[in-house]
């Protein structure tokens, strides 16, 4: 019984197949990183 089992666990992943848990998604060396300070949701990213 029960729903549907999905396939292994596997890592958390986003709907694109981006690691969600403990890996920097963002590479550090982007310059564009320096303008991001909010987020699409409006909260302020976390500064340095």
């Amino acid at each position: 019984g029960g729903e549907g089992r999905t396939s292994g666990g596997g890592h958390p992943m986003s709907p694109w197949g981006v690691l969600a848990k403990g890996f920097k998604t963002r590479p550090k060396y982007k310059p564009s990183n320096r303008w991001i300070l909010v987020r699409r949701d409006g909260r302020p990213m976390k500064q340095r």
